[in-house]
């Protein structure tokens, strides 16, 4: 179905598809704050703990990609609605879990329906809002979304524990899901690609394990030793399985993942801007976390609001900067991501046992802004890579992105603070936030260096674009019902590109 930029309706679109990322994003956050109520509850140790979360991290990056491939062919509204009702009743099954086993079990299907969601919500969110400039706002509303509910988690989970206990964390999924599911089926139009592209097997696999191998390898490395056998023979095969998936992704002519794309400055810098990112952003809620209630002794709850003020400056900082990235490109909303991202990194490093909380909450409010300011050009950019058949594996790609480094974040603060007594965590927990502020150096560097990539007017009709700049055009102009091969040899375009 093909729904003009246009129709009235495509904001009650967008606003049915935040709710599902908010979902995401609060449930991604908020369990953690649950972990020790859980460990209490289910009389589990700490590496059974882990498993509650990592179970669901390590499904969920794997299968990003493929569900948004599978949503662009057999149809995004299926696949989306699919993935409310698997979240929905993990989430259920989470709550009466009697054991950690049936737990790690239930999140780990929880991981699956998470798939289904984020990056098909932005693919048929780009599918009905197709003009250049209002696209790059409605990201911006997108990201303000996710930024809050990842911010938000901690508050929002440590509130639950404290009044409900630990299973309320699982039971307030199971309404949302039910009203996200009626209006899906009012007022989300279904959507495909009108020429859907073949099954790609063997690089569906291929991508699994690299990414599922390589969150596992950083999620596992910091416990078992970097050097150990596991460790090692886990490089390997992520490492073989890459190779594998880039020498047979290069050769096919439909690819899950064309590698060429990758060729483009603009796309790469967007996908390392998204790990880098979200590097500053899992380690500076992990540290602040750990260290305001183990060094600190702070409730849950009261943690919670010392990085409320993140939860608050990316909600709303991140419309703004889809507004700037629709009139000037990425560049400007990029730089100003790293300088915040920086600042806040390093008033963070001056944190001692007895720093005033309203200077952590300042530092906080830094990371916020630069976590607000950076996340819709990084969106825009990656979805603008390929054309809107293909949405839902720019999403899946941007995602799994984001992922990677949550894991890579969590597994290098977790490293610098592992064995660190409650007393010394203070001064464990320093060269954690000074990768924060390296975070935010890396994103001025890569914004830098990428060439700028602004967003591009409709070419006016009869106009016939040329080269790189007219390559451009067809993307941000390309609906969803366009074949991308016909749009190639159209404009003459890099194949690459999509």
């Amino acid at each position: 179905m093909k729904t003009e930029s246009g129709v009235p309706g495509r904001w009650t679109v967008l606003a049915v598809c935040c709710l599902s990322l908010f979902l995401v994003g609060l449930d991604t956050t908020a369990v953690n704050v649950g972990l020790p109520s859980i460990g209490a509850g289910l009389q589990v140790g700490t590496r059974g703990l882990e498993w509650v979360v990592d179970a669901y991290t390590l499904v969920l990056a794997g299968l990003l990609i493929s569900s948004g491939a599978l949503a662009d062919r057999i149809g995004r509204r299926r696949v989306f609605r699919l993935g409310l009702a698997v979240f929905g009743a993990a989430s259920a099954a989470c709550a009466l879990a009697p054991t950690v086993g049936v737990l790690v079990a239930a999140r780990a299907v929880q991981g699956v329906g998470g798939s289904m969601l984020s990056p098909v919500a932005l693919a048929i969110v780009v599918n009905v809002i197709t003009e250049p400039r209002e696209r790059a706002r409605a990201i911006g509303v997108w990201a303000a979304v996710f930024g809050a509910s990842m911010a938000a988690g901690p508050v929002v989970g440590g509130a639950l524990v404290s009044e409900f206990g630990w299973r309320s964390v699982f039971w307030i999924n199971v309404p949302i899901v039910a009203v996200a599911l009626a209006l899906t089926a009012v007022f989300v139009p279904e959507s495909r690609a009108e020429r859907p592209r073949r099954f790609d097997g063997p690089g569906q696999l291929l991508l699994t394990v690299v990414v599922g191998g390589a969150v596992a390898v950083l999620i596992e490395g910091p416990h078992i030793g970097w050097d150990s056998p596991a460790a090692v023979a886990g490089c390997v095969v992520t490492a073989v399985a890459a190779a594998a998936f880039v020498r047979i992704e290069s050769r096919r002519a439909e690819p899950l993942v064309d590698p060429r794309l990758f060729r483009r400055p603009p796309f790469t810098a967007a996908v390392v801007g998204a790990v880098t990112v979200f590097v500053a952003l899992s380690a500076t809620l992990l540290l602040t976390t750990l260290y305001l209630q183990d060094a600190r002794g702070m409730t849950p709850l009261a943690a919670g609001v010392v990085t409320l003020p993140m939860a608050v400056a990316a909600t709303v900082c991140a419309p703004l900067s889809g507004v700037l990235t629709g009139r000037f490109g990425a560049r400007p909303p990029l730089l100003l991501a790293g300088g915040f991202i920086t600042a806040g990194g390093l008033c963070l490093v001056g944190t001692g046992d007895h720093t005033d909380v309203r200077s952590l909450s300042l530092a906080c409010l830094l990371v916020g802004v630069g976590f607000g300011f950076a996340n819709a050009p990084i969106t825009n950019t990656a979805v603008s890579g390929l054309p809107s058949a293909r949405a839902g594996v720019a999403g899946g790609i941007t995602s799994t992105a984001r992922q990677l480094g949550s894991a890579l974040g969590i597994a290098v603060a977790g490293g610098v603070i592992a064995d660190a007594p409650p007393a010394q965590l203070t001064q464990a927990a320093r060269p954690g936030w000074l990768l924060v502020a390296g975070c935010g150096l890396a994103v001025l560097a890569v914004t830098m260096a990428a060439p700028a990539a602004g967003v591009r007017r409709r070419p006016r009709a009869g106009a016939e674009p040329g080269g790189d700049k007219g390559a451009a055009h067809v993307r941000a102009d390309a609906g969803p019902d366009r074949d991308t091969r016909t749009v190639r040899i159209r404009t003459g375009a890099d194949p690459g590109r999509g």
